[in-house]
């Protein structure tokens, strides 16, 4: 499974429009960093379902 590209233009309207970072210190930044800016921002979620999570409520609820 191909992993999901990484969101830069979501990165980088939270972070030039929201954070009013400058495009230095946005690129200076890692992509952990800025998560956890975003995370200040707007507060923890949780992890996403993983496979196995998934493929359970598929057999507990099938369509």
């Amino acid at each position: 499974m191909k992993a999901a590209p990484f969101p830069w233009r979501e990165a980088m309207a939270i972070g030039f429009g929201v954070l009013k970072l400058s495009s230095r210190d946005f690129w200076a930044l890692t992509p952990r960093e800025l998560a956890s800016a975003i995370e200040g921002l707007t507060g923890r979620t949780s992890a996403p379902m993983d496979r196995e999570r998934l493929e359970e409520l598929a057999r507990r609820f099938p369509d």
